[in-house]
Parts: structure tokens; sequence; C-alpha cells
């Protein structure tokens, strides 16, 4: 009877907060705040010309090798980029030459929002991956670092130096016990874990009717994606002029790049501000949301009112480099990627539960 009111509970907090609003639903005044846009630009693609080294401006579609290739190799973890027909050998092979060992993270070369990202622990476990994942992908060392953070960075044409205007902090999913729960009751109590039930069931198997000890911790998602139970804490009180000026570092080498987040893991806000001991996983386009909104604590009103304010420096960026002559992309390429995005075919869609279970072996 607990568990079915706390349930209920959690199913009210879910429509009550809009961090767990469906993104088609959150983002429907977005998508009319963007036809205005596009009117003013007179384009419905203008969002391709703000950043021109990106496909479509990194909206969907972009190759994460090649964003990753144009950032300095000191921020960046080891990395392999393994193609579709690469011999599983052949992976070991450069996995041993850039001295990369295990854990791994493995992830589509092209992807979002998390989608087939995996921290991989063993040569069989990467060997059941990549068997379901026939696609392009990058391997990434397993970075340590105790910080994962967002930084959003923006920067105009011909400009020098650019702005941060979002910080995000990451807390993952984990659980605590109480020396009377078990791991079952206590995913089941976690608001966090929903959506990710089934997969945590199937993953903690063996384990799920035995009590946690008191205060011992269990992260239980090592992914620090949203929608994979990761929290997302406001961190924009840690914009200063430090931070700006390693990130004008960073970006003024990027050819192409104007407006994004860097996803990366350092080792202490003192090393983000000095601009060491970074290390970037991903970055990311125009379709980089000022993640910082998504902390609980944010009040709806002032989460459309900075997405609103990232959409129009979006379009100003694209409206600042189309003058210098960056076309628009054509709107019929755009259109046809964008059907087999939204309706992917069987070979695009492997990465589910079952796929992820399979690669850790449970099912």
């Amino acid at each position: 009877m607990y568990y079915r009111l706390n349930r209920l509970l959690q199913k009210i907090k879910h429509i009550k907060e809009f961090e767990y609003w469906p993104y088609g639903v959150f983002y429907i005044p977005l998508y009319f705040y963007g036809f205005y846009l596009a009117f003013k630009s007179r384009s419905l693609m203008y969002f391709s010309a703000t950043n021109p080294g990106m496909k479509y401006g990194g909206v969907m579609g972009e190759s994460k090798i090649k964003v990753l290739e144009k950032i300095s190799a000191k921020f960046l973890p080891k990395t392999v980029f393994v193609q579709r027909d690469a011999s599983f050998m052949d992976v070991i092979y450069e996995l041993n030459l850039k001295a990369i060992n295990f854990p791994v993270i493995a992830k589509p070369n092209i992807g979002e929002r998390g989608k087939g990202v995996e921290k991989i622990e063993s040569d069989s476990a990467l060997k059941a991956y990549l068997q379901l994942h026939k696609e392009d992908i990058i391997i990434q060392e397993f970075i340590e670092y105790p910080l994962e953070i967002g930084v959003l960075y923006y920067r105009y044409p011909h400009h020098s130096t650019g702005h941060i205007s979002s910080v995000v902090l990451k807390e993952f999913l984990e659980i605590k016990g109480d020396g009377k729960s078990t791991l079952a009751e206590l995913i089941q109590a976690k608001s966090r874990a929903k959506g990710r039930h089934a997969y945590l069931k199937e993953k903690y198997i063996n384990d799920m009717d035995d009590i946690v000890v008191k205060d011992q911790s269990i992260m239980l998602e090592p992914i620090g994606n949203h929608c994979r139970g990761t929290k997302f804490l406001n961190g924009n009180h840690l914009i200063n002029d430090k931070l700006k000026k390693v990130f004008d570092q960073i970006s003024r080498e990027i050819e192409g790049y104007y407006y994004g987040r860097f996803d990366l893991k350092v080792k202490s806000l003192e090393d983000l501000y000095e601009g060491k001991n970074i290390r970037i996983m991903e970055l990311n386009g125009v379709s980089s949301e000022p993640a910082h909104i998504y902390d609980p604590k944010m009040k709806l009103w002032h989460a459309y009112r900075d997405l609103l304010q990232h959409a129009l420096t979006i379009q100003k960026i694209s409206a600042a480099n189309h003058k210098l002559g960056v076309p628009y992309t054509p709107l019929k390429s755009f259109l046809i990627d964008l059907k087999k995005h939204l309706f992917p075919t069987n070979d695009q869609t492997r990465n589910s539960e079952v796929d992820e279970l399979k690669v850790e072996g449970l099912i």
C-alpha cells in the first residue's frame, strides 16, 4: 500500500515539475518562437549558419568525431573511432595502441540525449556492444574525475572573446541504503529512476532482494544524461572572468564553432578556472540547451525566459555569419535527414533498454 501511494505521488510530481515533461510538449512555445526567428531571418534554415563547422549548425546528425578532432588534444580523453565494418580485433588493437584500458565509454558517432551511451567494463561486453550497434562508434577512456559539468559558450563572429550563459552541474543517479529497505524498494522509491525501473531491475537482478546497508551509496547510472536519471543543478554562480578566459582559449581553436555546450569532466573547480585537468567528452551545437533550466528549483517562466534568450542568440550569430557569406543549408536535404531522424528504420533503433541489458550480459 505504501509503495502504491508513493508511486501515485511520484506521478503527480512528474506532472507538476516541468523537468519531467515530454520533450515535445515542453518545447511547444519554442516552436512558435522559432518560426518567428525564421521569418525574421527569411529562412527556415537560419540556424544552420550558426556553426558553419557543424552539419545543420549542430541541430542533429553531426559527426561527434569530426567535432572532437577540432578540439585541442590536451582537452580530450583518449579516443578511438570505430567504423561500422571494423573487426573486433582491430578495435582491441587500437585500444591497446592508445593505452586505453577498461572501463571505457562507448557511444554512437551520431546520436543525442544519451542514446546508446554505455560504460563498458570488459572486452566481452565491448564485443557484445559492437555486435548490437552496427554503426560508427566512438570509444573513450573512462575519466574518473569527480566533477561532470556542462558549459554553454557562445561567441559572435569577429569577436575575440565570448560569453558563458549556462553552467550545469551533474549529480548522478544513486541510492543510499537505510538498513531496512531492499535494493528493489529503494529503486522503486527513487523518482529519478522513472523510466529506468525495468532496466535497473534486470541489471541488478541478483541483488534486488538484498537489504542495502545503512548509508551505503550505490551509483545506479554512470551516464550523466538527464533522461537517464541524472539531476541537473544550476551552476551559473560559477561563471566569472576566469572561466570565460578558459573557454575563449578552448573555443578559439575550433573552426566553424560559435555556439554550443561543452560536456566535460574536471578534477576540481580550481582546475576548471585554471584550464587544466579538463577532459571534454562532447561538444554540441545549436541543439544545446542551457541545461541549468532543469534544476528542480527552477521556475517554469524562468526556464522559458532563458530558452527564448538562447534561441535569439542563435539567430543573431547565424545572421552575422550569413552576412559574412555563410549560406543557409537547403531545406530539402534537412527534411530528408529529419525524416530519417524521426522515423528510423529497424537498423537505426537498436539502442533500446533490451540492447543495454544484452551488453551488460544480463539477458
